[in-house]
């Protein structure tokens, strides 16, 4: 099983859906900032982003992505899971149902074992708090609905 491994899930928070993530093996911020630069190019800018309090996504690198794009940043304090409950939800539906089933040898087997599950989570499997919709098909709608205009 690999052990040790830092992974990082870059979400939008409507319609719960991940747009980006990486695996790493290490504290360094780098995968970090690729997998947000990722989801900035191909979604868009979101006006906040939510991380954990590791250095990893507290250093200046980190947080200069952020300000460079005037992107505000929120972080969860120590033991308020509440703070970002839809994240801390899909952590543990992916402990439970990818990483501790399939015990990945390598980290390659991890990487290959999550891109399925994200596969299976957000194009495949429906959600009752999302109208049991998947979150595919509830982020592309919110994006395509037409938007109110103020008067």
């Amino acid at each position: 099983m690999v052990h040790d491994s830092t992974a990082t899930l870059v979400c939008q928070l409507n319609a719960g859906r991940v747009n980006s993530w990486r695996v790493s093996t290490t504290l360094d911020s780098a995968f970090y900032i690729d997998a947000v630069e990722e989801a900035l190019r191909r979604y868009g800018q979101p006006e906040i982003l939510n991380t954990d309090q590791g250095s990893q996504f507290t250093s200046r690198d980190c947080t200069d992505v952020l300000a460079s794009r005037q992107i505000q940043s929120s972080r969860d304090g120590q033991g308020c899971w509440r703070d970002n409950i839809f994240v801390e939800r899909l952590w543990r539906t992916l402990k439970y149902e990818e990483v501790y089933l399939h015990a990945s040898a390598t980290v390659s087997e991890a990487r290959t074992g999550l891109s399925r599950y994200r596969t299976l989570y957000t194009s495949r499997r429906r959600h009752s708090s999302l109208a049991d919709h998947t979150p595919d098909e509830a982020y592309f709608h919110v994006l395509r609905s037409p938007q109110p205009v103020a008067a």
